[in-house]
């Protein structure tokens, strides 16, 4: 099996890694924090480090694109540093790229999530290259899978869903 890596910022990590867990192709995930200027980050001391999820996926399973629609379904892209009751940088909306296919999958993504007019406004969704992971503390890890009715702001939006490509696209 051939995996790729992604790493997504949507708010708080907890609410994104339980959903995205789950879809079929995902093979494994782990939070943690990353964009920002704070070596070995830690949830205590994080710095302008975004909440994270790395997610490892099996791309004839699950695409790239099929990820980050479901992403823009669970949060919303259209506020600045915010998701739910979470304010501040650490809860901003951001793609890592991992290579030069995923940048111009983030930036092709964003401009129909856009064009759509589905969204509540315009993405302020950060697409920056790929930097250092830092994993957060195993009490993040799982969260919500230990303990199940715990804090989440994630939930899948019916609505928010883009029309269907064509196979040739």
């Amino acid at each position: 099996m051939t995996t790729e890596r992604a790493v997504l910022a949507g708010g708080c990590f907890w609410g994104m890694q339980d959903l995205i867990r789950k879809l079929p192709g995902v093979s494994g995930t782990r939070v943690g924090y990353t964009g920002g200027d704070v070596p070995n980050a830690t949830y205590r001391n994080h710095g302008t480090h975004a909440e994270a999820i790395e997610i490892i996926f099996d791309p004839s399973r699950i695409t790239y694109r099929d990820l980050l629609e479901f992403f823009f379904q669970i949060h919303d892209p259209t506020t600045v540093n915010r998701q739910g009751n979470d304010r501040g940088m650490s809860y901003r909306s951001a793609i890592y790229y991992v290579n030069s296919a995923q940048k111009q999958m983030a930036e092709d993504t964003i401009a129909d999530v856009n064009a759509s007019g589905i969204w509540p406004g315009k993405v302020v969704t950060e697409v920056e290259p790929v930097g250092d992971f830092w994993e957060a503390e195993p009490e993040h890890q799982d969260y919500l899978e230990r303990i199940p009715n715990g804090y989440t702001c994630h939930f899948p939006r019916p609505d928010w869903v883009l029309p269907k490509r064509d196979a040739a696209e």
